[in-house]
C-alpha cells in the first residue's frame, strides 16, 4: 500500500502514524532507536506490506502492469490502491479526505525531529503538492505514476501505465474492493496487538 493507506491504517494514533509513514526509510536495527509506539508503526507498516503482496487480489491486479513494468508492477498497484481508497465513499468524502490529509501533515510535523532525513526531503513535496488529497484525482494518480518512473532505474515512460489503468479501471477497482475489506480488519488486529506490546 502507498502513503494514504498507511496513514488511514494508523487508526488515529499519531506515534503509530509516524512509524507507519517512515518505515520504508528506516533500515535494519535503526527501528529500535525510535520510541516504542513508533516502532509499532514501523512493524505495522511491514505487516501491511506483506499482507498486500500476498493477497490474491493484488497478485491478480499486478498482472495488468507486469508485462510493461515487471518487478515494478507492485509499486504501480500501491498507487492505484490509494486512488481507489481516496475515492472510496465508505472511507472518505471529498471534505473528510481534505481534513484527513491536513491532519496527517500536522501530526507528522509535530514529530519533525524524529523523521529520517530522507523522509523529510520527500515529505516537503508531499505537503506542498498535497499528495494525500490528490490521490483522489486521476491527474494526481498519473503524476504519481510519473514520479515512480523518475525514481526507478530502468523505467522511462509512465504513459503505458496510464493507458493500462484507463483500460482496466473497473477490474482494478473490483480487486481493490476485495482486498480492502480484508486488509482493514487485519491491520486493525495487528495495530491492537502491536500496541499491547508497548504497554
Amino acid at each position: 500500500m502507498n502513503f494514504l493507506a498507511h496513514a488511514r491504517l494508523s487508526f488515529n494514533n499519531e506515534a503509530v502514524l509516524v512509524g507507519n509513514m517512515v518505515s520504508d526509510f528506516v533500515k535494519g536495527s535503526k527501528q529500535f532507536e525510535f520510541p516504542p509506539q513508533i516502532q509499532a508503526g514501523i512493524q505495522l507498516h511491514r505487516r501491511i506490506d506483506t499482507f498486500t503482496d500476498e493477497h490474491p487480489a493484488t497478485i491478480a491486479a499486478k498482472q495488468i502492469f507486469r508485462r510493461e513494468y515487471r518487478l515494478y508492477s507492485g509499486a504501480f498497484m500501491d498507487v492505484v490502491y490509494d486512488y481507489f481508497l481516496a475515492n472510496d465513499a465508505g472511507e472518505f468524502s471529498r471534505e473528510s479526505l481534505s481534513d484527513f490529509s491536513r491532519n496527517t501533515y500536522r501530526a507528522l510535523d509535530r514529530y519533525a525531529d524524529l523523521l529520517p532525513p530522507s523522509f523529510q526531503r520527500m515529505f516537503y513535496y508531499m505537503k506542498q503538492q498535497n499528495w494525500l488529497y490528490n490521490y483522489r484525482e486521476q491527474r494526481g494518480l498519473f503524476n504519481s505514476f510519473a514520479g515512480l518512473v523518475r525514481r526507478a532505474k530502468y523505467l522511462t515512460d509512465s504513459g503505458p501505465a496510464e493507458q493500462l489503468f484507463t483500460a482496466h479501471m473497473e477490474l482494478l477497482q473490483e480487486q481493490y474492493r476485495l482486498f480492502w475489506k480484508e486488509l482493514k480488519p487485519y491491520a486493525e488486529q495487528q495495530f491492537i496487538e502491536l500496541l499491547k506490546k508497548t504497554e
